[in-house]
């Protein structure tokens, strides 16, 4: 073959293999696909996150926002894992196969209800449009709302109290912080013991008819609580 051919020729074989691998991913089955995400995208041995991802996969499908066919929201460019659509499946594979069998025959994830999005358990974001439903899988699952109210963290404790049998569900009572009253200031408070003082003096000294007037000549009962604060120091 002449020199100034080699190039040419490798280009073909070049484009016959790519044409090759997208040919094989057109021939890939809706089922091949969505098993394809349930199984690189969940904890393979289990079922139910396999089919929350399933359910994800046709959320989308059904929204009018997404591809119009499984393959084609599987295949969605960074939206599920990378590979997704060409990395081999090994262990795990049949159970995602059969999933994704009852999947496409209308089974859904009760929990997932219309929730079209979900990452890694455990990862937290900054955004306040994240209402979580499940946690299934290794994975959170939660629907964008403007005003979300359900947080990962209350759905990964109702769930845990759920399959520990601790019904029903009551979450942790919010912290409301109380102030405490501002202290008294310092020339009420002795105010208050000299009055407390003076009062003991009196019921110390008996009824006002046998008590004798002080040092000073004015009996206790007639004199004004300002003057036995006086005499008391206060």
């Amino acid at each position: 073959m002449p020199i100034s051919r080699i190039p040419v020729f490798l280009l073909l074989v070049a484009l016959a293999a790519l044409a090759s691998g997208c040919a094989r991913v057109q021939r890939m089955s809706s089922q091949e696909c969505l098993a394809r995400a349930m199984y690189f995208e969940s904890n393979r041995s289990s079922e139910e996150g396999m089919l929350a991802v399933g359910t994800v996969v046709m959320n989308r499908l059904q929204s009018g926002k997404y591809p119009q066919s499984v393959c084609g929201v599987v295949g969605q460019k960074n939206q599920f894992a990378p590979g997704v659509l060409s990395k081999p499946m090994d262990r795990g594979r049949d159970l995602a196969m059969q999933t994704a069998g009852r999947v496409l025959k209308g089974e859904r994830h009760p929990r997932v209800a219309k929730a079209m999005f979900f990452h890694t358990a455990g990862y937290s974001y900054p955004y306040s449009n994240m209402h979580y439903v499940t946690i299934q899988g290794g994975n959170a699952f939660y629907e964008k709302r403007r005003n979300a109210t359900s947080t990962q963290g209350e759905v990964a404790a109702r769930e845990a109290a759920e399959r520990e049998g601790r019904l029903p569900y009551q979450p942790a009572a919010r912290q409301v912080v109380v102030a405490s009253a501002p202290a008294a200031p310092p020339a009420a408070t002795a105010q208050g013991a000299a009055m407390r003082r003076a009062a003991r003096q009196i019921a110390a000294e008996g009824p006002a008819a046998s008590r004798q007037p002080p040092a000073g000549g004015q009996a206790l009962d007639t004199m004004s609580i300002e003057d036995l604060i006086r005499m008391n120091g206060g």
